[in-house]
């Protein structure tokens, strides 16, 4: 228990939740990776309060998530626009809507996410070894500083049955 506690301890899960997982912020990293660039598109299109998307906008400018940049084609509107750290959260956003979809959770009629040059669907999301292998969760392990696992109880595989 007390190396499952100092693991908690130094994970970096929750200071990355404390930064993304709010629901409107999720919804402006999501905007931005579709395009979206000034404030009243923001507003207009995903229907938030004012204030909110201006606190929201600011901590993901503090956070490096999102750059603001003056609009070189008017210069009283500004450009919100992803930078290589929010980049980065490509492939966590689509893990998380690949899994809300498989849970049954959103609307039908979603638009597919698709490679642009093939028009295809893109792959499910998942973890990989150094060299190339899918791992599961039993295939994972964690370890410490000195490169020792880190004794944790194995996660069990639960099956849901069909009612």
């Amino acid at each position: 228990m007390q190396a499952f506690q100092a693991s908690s301890d130094a994970c970096p899960i929750p200071e990355a939740v404390a930064i993304i997982g709010e629901r409107w912020t999720c919804l402006i990293i999501r905007a931005s990776m579709l395009g979206l660039r000034h404030f009243e598109e923001f507003q207009a299109c995903l229907g938030i309060a004012r204030n909110i998307l201006s606190d929201r906008l600011g901590r993901l400018v503090t956070a490096g998530i999102l750059a603001r940049t003056p609009d070189p084609e008017d210069g009283r509107k500004v450009i919100y626009g992803l930078t290589e750290r929010g980049a980065a959260l490509v492939p966590v956003m689509v893990a998380l809507r690949q899994w809300a979809l498989d849970a049954g959770l959103g609307k039908e009629g979603h638009p597919e996410l698709a490679d642009r040059r093939d028009r295809k669907p893109v792959a499910r999301v998942s973890v990989h070894a150094h060299d190339g292998r899918k791992l599961e969760i039993e295939d994972l392990v964690w370890l410490g500083p000195d490169g020792m696992e880190v004794q944790m109880p194995t996660p069990p595989r639960v099956r849901q049955v069909a009612a």
